[in-house]
């Protein structure tokens, strides 16, 4: 259970609840204790009256008096229950609550390279399956054991109280069983972490089908597709069996030995009755007590079961835990920015893959200007915006906004500051308005509209029959790519930042729709830092300054006008494209 330490804290943060919860736990057990310990006396009345010891009126005025203490112990016992589950239960839920946000606000510090590195359907499966099955460590199980151990405590006690030599005898199948459900435990154990690995992986399976259906349909791939699930589900069915046969174990051996228990009672209870060292109600008593602790007894069996489930789930949630973010906000005190950015000799590997982006890069924007970078796919541009977000860190050279390390600066003011469009627009489920809103979540009606006619959208969401209220697809599958690009444009420049950073975001508009926002960036943009990355000469040529990079080094750099008049890649690139649209 050494991985559901990491639970510790979660239970003292909530003691008071807990123990409030232990505390009702014992006494509804006592007033369970009640009722067998009445009914024996009923029966020993019962037999009195037969044996001419107490007259009629006599008992039943006692079974009165029994009958009553058994309905007022009853009821209390159900009242102590009920408030002992909405504790212990509640508490439960407030851990799993806890938990998941903790889960998730790992996953929110952790670095791109861990995404990289794992799929969406496991990440998935660990903060919802996996925080389900340790949830069930915290509450039910943890409610079962504190009320199988109070039931044991107070009721073999009293057994021993009233007949020891009969308790010893009733309880010695209870050994045996303990061993039995340990070797069981390590079995389930195994068999859990197996089953929840292979629920990961159909997560995972099912989540990338979904995300990608367009493309089996496209290529036909449904049959294969569904071969693969069933291979996929088949091994999830057969490790499932594989648990269960284990579980099924449990009920079968605890019911054996507790009827083991109850011949063992009647007889040895027998034969103390008929030498008179018991009263016969006393067999009676110790019958219900043994059956009363059939559940608690399975219980045994259950709990152990949840318990080394939890442990296996915990164990793939510390996992994640346990990750260190690769970005740290190394900063304490906040600063504001200017726009000012700076690379001096920066050079930079990706941790996953080892391939060098970028080597010895080097040049300065100042706020109000603007930079464009162009180069082949894999040059190295998408790379520069990803180091300016310090989404990664330099691994040579240096990095500075406003002449100060940009790991001095507080995360939070530094992707404050920036309004970010990646080249794969992303798009939530949910309406335009709120997806351009994401820029800016007080924003008023008026700037989202302002927003999207700067983006050159507004005029296509007008047209859609619910307008800004047009609810999105999954990653905004409803809309086209050159409408996603342009929401998404309309997303960081209702932010208003000092620095603007578009991910070749035009290359699935028109000319005349690049033309017209590139107009209107260009007005936005005048006191910010611009930084613009494309294939196309069009949406460059009016920057201040234009890099090109080849193999993560810079080739060429200069105004539009200087390098259309030097012989190099971007007078080629320029003259290509030129006749291209000629033609």
């Amino acid at each position: 259970m050494k991985e559901l330490k990491h639970l510790n804290k979660y239970f003292y943060k909530y003691r008071g609840r807990l123990f409030a919860g232990l505390f009702i736990t014992a006494i509804a057990t006592v007033f369970r204790i009640v009722v067998p310990a009445k009914i024996g006396d009923s029966v020993d009345a019962i037999r009195a009256n037969f044996d001419g010891e107490i007259s009629m009126e006599a008992l039943k005025h006692q079974l009165f008096i029994n009958i009553l203490l058994i309905l007022g112990a009853a009821l209390l016992s159900g009242f102590f229950t009920f408030l002992m589950r909405q504790t212990i239960i509640v508490i439960s839920r407030f851990i799993e609550f806890d938990l998941k946000n903790e889960v998730f606000q790992q996953y929110e510090r952790l670095s791109l390279s861990f995404y990289k590195q794992n799929r969406t359907g496991d990440l998935m499966s660990r903060i919802s399956e996996d925080v389900s099955k340790v949830r069930m460590y915290a509450g039910p199980a943890l409610m079962y054991s504190t009320t199988t151990v109070t039931l044991f405590v107070v009721a073999i006690s009293y057994m021993i109280y009233t007949a020891p030599i009969l308790t010893l005898y009733a309880v010695a199948p209870l050994p045996i069983l303990s061993i039995s459900i340990y070797r069981l435990s390590v079995a389930i154990h195994k068999r859990s972490t197996v089953v929840q690995q292979y629920l990961s992986k159909l997560t995972t399976f099912t989540q990338e089908s979904f995300s990608g259906i367009s493309v089996i349909k496209a290529y036909g791939l449904e049959p294969r597709t569904q071969i693969q699930f069933e291979e996929l589900s088949n091994g999830s069915k057969d490790k499932n069996i594989d648990l269960t046969k284990v579980q099924a174990l449990f009920f079968p051996l605890m019911i054996l030995l507790i009827g083991v228990s109850n011949i063992i009672v009647v007889y040895v209870g027998g034969k103390q009755f008929m030498d008179g060292a018991i009263e016969f109600g006393t067999i009676v008593e110790f019958l219900i007590y043994v059956n009363m602790l059939t559940w608690p007894v399975a219980i045994v069996g259950w709990v152990s079961s949840m318990v080394q489930q939890a442990e296996a789930s915990q164990k793939r949630i510390n996992e994640f835990l346990k990750v260190t973010p690769e970005i740290k906000n190394h900063a304490t005190t906040h600063r504001e920015i200017v726009g000012k950015i700076t690379f001096q000799n920066v050079s930079f590997t990706y941790p996953d893959t080892k391939i060098q982006a970028l080597k010895g890069v080097s040049f300065t924007i100042k706020p109000g200007e603007t930079l464009a970078i162009i180069g082949n796919t894999g040059s190295g541009k998408s790379t520069i915006l990803e180091l300016i977000g310090r989404l990664y860190d330099v691994t040579d050279g240096y990095y500075l906004i406003d002449d100060v390390p940009a790991i001095d600066h507080h995360l939070e003011d530094l992707r404050g500051a920036i309004g970010y469009v990646p080249q794969d627009a992303f798009l939530f489920s949910d309406t335009i308005q709120n997806n351009i809103k994401f820029g800016k979540g007080n924003a008023t009606r008026e700037e989202i509209i302002q927003a999207a006619k700067n983006a050159a959208v507004h005029k296509n969401i007008e047209g859609f029959q619910n307008g800004y209220e047009t609810i999105l697809g999954e990653r905004g599958i409803s809309l086209s790519g050159g409408q996603k690009q342009r929401v998404s444009i309309a997303r960081a420049i209702i932010k208003d930042p000092k620095i603007l950073l578009f991910d070749d975001c035009l290359s699935a508009v028109d000319t005349e729709t690049e033309e017209e926002i590139l107009q209107n960036l260009h007005r936005i943009s005048q006191n910010k830092t611009t930084l613009i990355v494309s294939h196309r000469v069009s949406s460059v040529k009016n920057a201040d300054r234009i890099l090109v990079l080849e193999k993560g080094s810079i080739i060429q750099q200069g105004s539009h006008t200087e390098l259309v008049t030097q012989q190099g890649y971007y007078k080629d690139l320029y003259h290509k494209q030129l006749l291209e649209k000629e033609l």
